[in-house]
């Protein structure tokens, strides 16, 4: 029974590692998306100043870029604020699979300890395993 749960446990501890790799990817994916929309509102304040820019024609479609761009990043930082969420909760549920794991490891260690020290004692009394005792009379 331990056995097959400590095996159960190593294949969620592997699980739980990928979900929260997958989280962490997700929220550097986000980040850039920011940033991207950041550089991309910088890029079109910078435009709008230089002499040769349409800003002059089309001012209110710099601005509405500027603040689409702005709504973007804000939006993109929003949704890694949400992945950071999910991350603590990945990390602790990683880390709590991850003590039962050990403990189930230790479990499964002590008792294999435990049937060896059992059969080392029977062998030095003469019995060579389990049911086979000599009979007494």
């Amino acid at each position: 029974m331990s056995e097959e749960r400590k095996k159960r446990l190593a294949k969620l501890v592997k699980l739980e590692n990928r979900l929260k790799a997958f989280h962490e990817s997700r929220h550097a994916g986000h980040l850039a998306d920011a940033n991207r929309a950041s550089a991309e509102a910088d890029e079109v304040r910078a435009r709008f100043d230089e002499p040769e820019s349409l800003s002059a024609l089309f001012p209110e479609l710099y601005h509405r870029k500027v603040e689409t761009s702005v709504a973007a990043q804000a939006a993109a930082l929003e949704r890694a604020k949400a992945e950071e969420r999910r991350i603590a909760a990945a990390t602790v549920r990683t880390n709590r699979v991850g003590e039962r794991y050990r403990e189930a490891a230790r479990t499964v260690e002590e008792q294999r300890a435990a049937r060896e020290r059992q059969e080392l004692v029977d062998r030095n009394a003469g019995w060579p395993g389990k049911g086979s005792k000599p009979a007494t009379s």
